[in-house]
């Protein structure tokens, strides 16, 4: 649901036949609207929900990926055309298990599989805060170029690369390099993005963080660990800005799907929202992953 994974995704699909059934876990009941409107900040305002003009999350941000264009739905509140009628165990399955209320298992485009290690608590704050969103009747715009029997191939490709979490947090960490993982993986999704893909569109744990030069839509997606092709010679206050103000410690800036995610997309909040604490932990785990080789930029 970020900017992140707008142009970043290729998802891999199998041509399996695969029949899912969806069983939610119910989240915490009782969510917290005001910390859901805090992780929709570190989530990058679900940006791929999200169209450049907005409004927040009436859906139409256009994801191109090698098996199709995918564009954002409507998470608003709207009844009709949005998640109004949905219940929180239905959003909930959607934001964490890859189960879409009435259509069966989403494409991989919504990154399901990070979501999944979302804590029980943090889910039901950030459904409380969706529910506070301005309803938006927008009708969903239909996916173009997607594959023959697409329902059964994205079953297929969950079965083959979803692992569900043995247990569910109920709380996240509050703070640490375990916060900062927890963050990083689980809701700002930074490992999506930065991270190459597999030829059936996994994630190449291997090489976790290190970027890539053939990225979505042909663009280069920067090595963020701290080996010399990526940001060793940063600090965590370096990487702390950049989530808070888009400035690299050479004094440009970014651009494209991270000047959104840091800026929020149609007015929304993005991490430049976070709290300090958050971007910090963020910043201070990623100077803890191992270092790789992957001079993505050729310099």
């Amino acid at each position: 649901m970020t900017p992140m994974t707008r142009s970043r995704f290729t998802a891999g699909l199998a041509l399996v036949p695969v029949l899912a059934v969806a069983l939610a876990t119910p989240a915490c009941a009782g969510g917290n609207a005001e910390r859901g409107r805090e992780l929709f900040a570190v989530a990058a305002g679900c940006g791929c929900h999200t169209a450049t003009t907005g409004p927040v999350g009436a859906g139409g941000a256009k994801i191109e990926t090698p098996f199709g264009t995918f564009y954002g739905t409507n998470i608003t509140p709207d009844p009709d055309t949005g998640i109004g009628a949905w219940s929180d165990d239905e959003i909930e399955a959607a934001i964490r298990d890859g189960y879409s209320r009435g259509r069966g298992v989403e494409a991989p485009v919504m990154p399901y599989n990070w979501y999944a290690g979302m804590s029980d608590r943090d889910v039901a704050d950030l459904i409380a805060y969706l529910r506070t969103l301005p309803p938006v009747r927008r009708e969903n715009t239909p996916h173009e170029g997607e594959l023959p029997l697409s329902r059964w191939a994205y079953a297929a490709w969950r079965l083959l690369f979803f692992t569900e979490p043995a247990a569910r947090l109920v709380d996240a960490p509050a703070s640490g390099l375990e916060r900062g993982r927890y963050l990083a993986d689980h809701v700002s999704l930074c490992a999506d993005c930065h991270t190459p893909r597999t030829m059936l569109g996994a994630v190449d744990a291997s090489m976790y963080m290190a970027g890539t030069a053939t990225g979505p839509g042909g663009k280069i997606v920067p090595n963020i660990t701290p080996h010399e092709t990526g940001v060793a010679d940063w600090d965590v206050y370096d990487l702390a800005n950049v989530l808070e103000s888009g400035m690299l410690p050479n004094f440009d800036n970014v651009q494209g799907a991270m000047a959104e995610a840091v800026d929020g997309v149609g007015g929304g909040p993005g991490y430049k929202d976070a709290s300090d604490a958050d971007r910090k932990a963020i910043a201070e785990y990623l100077k803890t992953v191992p270092p790789i080789v992957n001079d993505v930029e050729g310099d």
